[in-house]
């Protein structure tokens, strides 16, 4: 029995669920420069006087989509979107070199400069919640608010549940086609034998451990099934970078000092308003990391939804994250 739940928001019809906001063509894009290696891809949408907003996308190793742009009302929020390093259009593509947590910090800080302004609101699911914390935790003067999606504290136990024990319970067959390229001597560290394989020098190396990486995440997003898999999954280019990125993420812990790191420091954004919007059945990012993160934030809003897993794409998902942002806009 949850006696000490905090209240959760009020369960929503399916009738009067919010949908997406129409889209909307990016006014801005481009390149920066970071001065190093990498060159950033970077799209502005919305109102070029609205207020700012910049959404971070998954992975890591994902890429930014039109649906990202959809979240916020376009005619209100100016937007800011980008492809991570190594990632989308971002040059070079899959490059593991300068490519940490730390980099993509200051690569948001270079952006927040760049399209001059002085606070913005800090959106992102999955990895793209990690990074928000991390960013919101590392400049909080930046951040009005932060909406955040499928939270991944990016801990020892989340690796584990789904890269090596848990996840495999609930989908024993997509986890025999994930453990099928690793020869059964390596299986006791699938996250190292595979990124031996996606940093081989070998393209084709590469490709079938990263065709097999990406399935086994496409095939558990969702609630919907393996239909709900982003088409961008089954290309190859694209899941060359989405696997060697991921993989290079996570077999250095997200390069944070210690395990639970945006637990330990979460004190420095409580004051910063936020929503979290989780689905119950979140097989990738479990529910347990929301919840603790709303133990360790009790001033941001939680909010479960019952019929959804991870992709932002289910309604449920997308009415508890629209709601968000146009709250957001009254702050």
């Amino acid at each position: 029995m949850e006696r000490s739940a905090p209240p959760a928001a009020p369960a929503v019809s399916s009738a009067a669920r919010r949908s997406l906001y129409p889209d909307n063509e990016p006014f801005t894009s481009g390149w920066m420069a970071t001065g190093g290696g990498h060159e950033i891809y970077f799209e502005e949408c919305g109102k070029r006087t609205g207020k700012p907003a910049v959404i971070l996308h998954g992975g890591p190793g994902g890429a930014i989509n039109p649906t990202m742009r959809r979240f916020y009302d376009p005619s209100r929020w100016r937007m800011m979107l980008f492809d991570q390093r190594g990632c989308g259009k971002s040059r070079p593509n899959a490059s593991l070199d300068d490519n940490t947590t730390w980099a993509l910090i200051e690569d948001i800080e270079q952006l927040r400069k760049k399209v001059g302004c002085e606070k913005w609101s800090v959106f992102g699911g999955s990895w793209g919640s990690t990074l928000a914390l991390a960013y919101a935790i590392t400049h909080p003067e930046r951040v009005e608010s932060l909406i955040l999606r499928g939270v991944f504290l990016l801990t020892e136990r989340e690796l584990r549940w789904f890269y090596q024990d848990g996840a495999s319970m609930l989908f024993p067959d997509a986890w025999a086609r994930f453990v099928e390229p690793i020869p059964p001597e390596e299986r006791g560290d699938l996250m190292g034998a595979y990124h031996r394989r996606l940093t081989h020098a070998d393209r084709r190396v590469q490709a079938k451990a990263a065709a097999a990486w990406s399935q086994w995440e496409g095939d558990t997003i969702s609630i919907r099934g393996p239909e709900a898999r982003p088409a961008k999954f089954n290309e190859v280019d694209f899941a060359v970078a989405f696997a060697r990125i991921e993989c290079h993420y996570f077999a250095n812990r997200g390069f944070f000092p210690e395990n639970g790191w945006i637990l330990n420091n979460i004190g420095k954004i409580r004051h910063i308003q936020g929503w979290i919007v989780q689905g119950r059945f979140d097989v990738v990012t479990p529910l347990e990391s929301a919840w603790a993160l709303k133990q360790a934030w009790p001033g941001a809003q939680f909010e479960i939804v019952w019929d959804a897993g991870h992709a932002s794409t289910e309604p449920g998902i997308i009415d508890g994250l629209v709601r968000a942002t146009d709250r957001a806009f009254t702050l």
